[in-house]
């Protein structure tokens, strides 16, 4: 029997946002996606990935996970020693959930208690989000849960709150003139040196008040207009969200990107955001005419993730 598939996620809206209480909007992103899988680990990969599955069982040896969500890691050990490893094409380092798969991948297949993501409530994706966070601190010091729930619901994701996810239905993406596209910054970046960026800057006063008073509502305002489909509204929050990242999240934008950053705020013909925690790997890139935003980011590898 095959192993199920866990795709990559995207994290539309509340990068950092969600730490201090936003709202957050995120979907699955399937042209990456990982699984686990035996071999006779012949090929570095693998021989890396197993390795690194070894360690990672170690750590989860150690957790402390409430009864219904323990999971069965003496058959994890001995599958690591037949050759376990996991077989995935969803970049590191790029902010679109690759330990977050990986963690959803064991969760999934090691888990006790068999769960139908389908059919699971809202309590229950809270308090999966809970034992994903603990599972996922190991890559990143510290994990809200967010992109491995993403990734094992396979589902798009309405973060309401600190204390509350839920399922939600996205606007269908047409064949139109605008899109949402990723842009490949052409370099890897780490989540736990920029969150720790972000905490640095929360001690001082000022920046907790423009976090408060400016991003959330912005980012908050940008997820209501995208659920309703509403354009106007979407593009002219964008615009601030994207001029107040430009402001505040300077050390989070890589250097290759930040001409191009300013270039779409001055000409109004795209806005790009965080995609994650930022330093490298995508960002975000929205338009009402992708046709234009294309030419005006030549050089850029660019992925389209929604057209509307």
């Amino acid at each position: 029997m095959t192993n199920p598939l866990f795709y990559a996620k995207i994290l539309l809206f509340g990068e950092y946002g969600i730490i201090e209480d936003s709202q957050g909007l995120t979907l699955p992103y399937s042209f990456y996606k990982g699984t686990l899988k035996f071999s006779d680990l012949k090929s570095d990969f693998e021989k890396k990935s197993n390795d690194s599955l070894l360690k990672y069982s170690e750590y989860l040896k150690d957790l402390q996970l409430p009864e219904i969500f323990q999971l069965n890691i003496s058959k994890f050990k001995t599958d690591i020693s037949k050759g376990l490893f996991f077989d995935s094409n969803i970049p590191q380092g790029y902010g679109v959930g690759s330990s977050g798969a990986l963690v959803a991948a064991i969760f999934e297949k090691y888990s006790v208690k068999n769960y139908q993501p389908e059919q699971v409530s809202k309590n229950e994706l809270k308090n999966l989000r809970t034992i994903f966070g603990q599972m996922e601190s190991y890559f990143h010091g510290k994990s809200s849960g967010i992109d491995p729930l993403i990734c094992y619901m396979n589902l798009p994701i309405l973060i309401e709150s600190k204390e509350s996810v839920d399922k939600v239905a996205i606007p269908e993406g047409h064949e139109g003139k605008g899109a949402i596209f990723l842009i490949d910054s052409g370099m890897t970046g780490e989540t736990g040196p920029m969150v720790q960026i972000f905490f640095e800057k929360m001690k001082t006063e000022g920046f907790r008040k423009t976090m408060k008073e400016e991003f959330i509502r912005y980012n908050n305002a940008c997820i209501e207009a995208f659920l309703k489909k509403e354009m106007n509204p979407l593009f002219r929050n964008l615009k601030n969200l994207s001029v107040w990242a430009y402001e505040h999240f300077k050390p989070m934008i890589p250097e290759s990107i930040y001409n191009a950053w300013k270039k779409g705020l001055d000409t109004n013909a795209y806005y790009l955001k965080l995609c994650g925690s930022g330093g490298g790997g995508y960002i975000l890139g929205f338009t009402k005419d992708y046709k234009k935003a294309e030419k005006m980011l030549e050089g850029f590898h660019k992925e389209v993730i929604y057209r509307f």
